[in-house]
């Protein structure tokens, strides 16, 4: 299995939760958001306490060969698109903006300073929620994988989903 079929069998997995949208502008070949919208009330409806937003935006990309100045480039547009689409207010409570990218080759350079790419944005000392960003990276034929610290949990289900394939 190489790094294009890959990237369409971890489809499905998306499709339960997420909005997937594979025409998007490049350099990304398909968009996934999640967003969730909550109330609390006191006892009856019209004792409104709070709203609570949570959104997740993710961002999927495919390359032959992965170099350090290609990850940042990727890195710094998922950023700055998933940035563009958040509007804080009092009941924003987090905005994720997650890059999963598969690629057939990736420099050791790469693999070391993953670990490294680290963005987090809070807004009004988060009272109006923050944004963190998650960075996967998969290795096909090789099936190895790589991630920030945020991304670990995704991480985790691109394993799972690939174990056996």
């Amino acid at each position: 299995m190489n790094y294009t079929q890959a990237i369409e069998k971890l489809f499905p997995a998306f499709e339960q939760y997420y909005n997937l949208s594979k025409t998007t502008e490049a350099p990304f070949c398909a968009r996934a958001e999640f967003r969730s919208h909550n109330e609390q009330y006191l006892l009856v409806r019209s004792a409104h306490i709070a709203d609570i937003d949570s959104n997740e935006y993710i961002y999927f990309a495919t390359e032959e060969s992965l170099g350090t100045e290609k990850l940042t480039s990727l890195a710094e547009e998922a950023w700055k698109q998933g940035l563009a689409k958040i509007t804080p207010y009092y009941g924003h409570k987090n905005s994720d903006i997650t890059l999963i990218i598969f690629a057939e080759k990736i420099d050791d350079e790469v693999k070391k300073s993953v670990r490294k790419i680290k963005k987090y944005q809070s807004y009004k000392f988060g009272f109006f929620g923050w944004s963190r960003f998650k960075l996967i990276l998969a290795q096909f034929p090789e099936k190895k994988y790589w991630s920030n610290s945020h991304g670990s949990e995704f991480k985790k289900l691109i394993e799972k989903t690939f174990r056996n394939a």
